[in-house]
């Protein structure tokens, strides 16, 4: 006679909401009137993701970043990227010790729970590729050794759009590593007026202490990957994925990295939301950050105005979800 199967392990939706309700409320204390921008920085923390945020200067990048790596408990580093600075700044380098006669490897920034990489397309494009390793790999490689990288692993990095004076676009390779990419956009009237008011004096992340641990994180992100995918669903995110490539508006489709990306995503989604289960409604409120920064339009797409966010809303609406479970 068999053994019985074992039973499929739950998800404790509670856990998942309290750790993220925290960092959401810390952030929020610091960051105003920006509360999309603060979900989708927690849902990829969530997904084990990483982070590009994008936009002109001084509207809160950095801010965001810098508060969401002191509301855990963990290591942080920050890199201010420049066009001087080298691979190994980043990565870590081996020194020759004179007293024990071998070499020794000195990490760099990148060991570390939360990276932030200030104005990431500042750098030269070869400093740009050390982290291709780290972010998709979550290790480093340093004359032929390979040292890990600490779990939780979130790289958060601030850019300026491409056409600033000074800037190198990064390439497709190091975007398609960014699980989501979001706009903080200026603040509303009255968001401005509360921080002119209560950030005048003292800057609030000197205030903002950790709410959560490394651990804890980490634990939620291994419990979300227990929430249920039906087969249906996975089809949808290939058909949507497939859309992207034949689309007459895009000279460059998203790749099954961003699928498998989405997917993830959706699951962190689902989990806030407090579904032991992913819709396509998660899928849905995912694509636009997860999947506009991988595409690449087409020269008819950029005379006509069509911005990548359009045009994957545009795959959304025509992408029909496929029924059954």
């Amino acid at each position: 006679m068999s053994a019985p199967s074992p039973a499929p392990e739950t998800v404790d939706l509670d856990a998942v909401k309290s750790v993220a309700g925290a960092v959401h409320h810390a952030i929020a204390t610091v960051i105003e009137g920006k509360d999309e921008a603060v979900s989708t920085a927690v849902t990829v923390l969530l997904a084990q993701g990483h982070l590009l945020v994008e936009d002109v200067p001084g509207v809160g990048k950095t801010m965001l970043a810098k508060a969401l790596a002191r509301a855990i408990d963990c290591r942080v580093s920050r890199v201010q990227f420049t066009p001087d600075l080298l691979p190994s700044d980043i990565t870590g380098v081996s020194v020759f010790n004179q007293d024990t006669r071998a070499f020794e490897f000195r990490r760099g920034a990148i060991f570390a729970n939360v990276v932030v990489g200030d104005e990431i397309n500042r750098a030269s494009p070869k400093t740009q590729s050390a982290l291709l390793e780290s972010m998709e790999e979550r290790q480093v490689t340093v004359d032929g050794q390979t040292y890990p990288l600490p779990d939780p692993f979130l790289v958060m990095a601030t850019q300026n759009p491409i056409e600033m004076e000074g800037t190198y676009p990064l390439p497709e390779a190091q975007r398609d590593r960014f699980m989501a990419r979001i706009s903080m956009g200026y603040p509303s009237a009255g968001a401005e007026m509360t921080m002119l008011e209560t950030h005048g004096g003292v800057s609030p992340l000197e205030h903002l202490t950790p709410v959560t641990t490394a651990e804890a994180v980490q634990q939620q992100i291994e419990n979300i990957r227990l929430l249920h995918v039906s087969p249906a669903l996975r089809q949808y995110v290939v058909e949507l994925m497939a859309a992207s490539r034949s689309h007459r508006l895009l000279r460059l489709g998203a790749s099954p990295r961003a699928g498998l990306q989405l997917l993830r995503a959706a699951r962190a989604h689902a989990a806030l939301a407090g579904r032991e289960h992913v819709l396509p409604e998660d899928v849905q409120a995912m694509a636009v950050p997860v999947l506009a920064h991988r595409v690449l339009p087409t020269g008819e797409a950029s005379l006509s105005h069509h911005g990548t966010p359009d045009i994957v809303r545009d795959l959304v609406e025509r992408t029909s979800v496929p029924s059954g479970r």
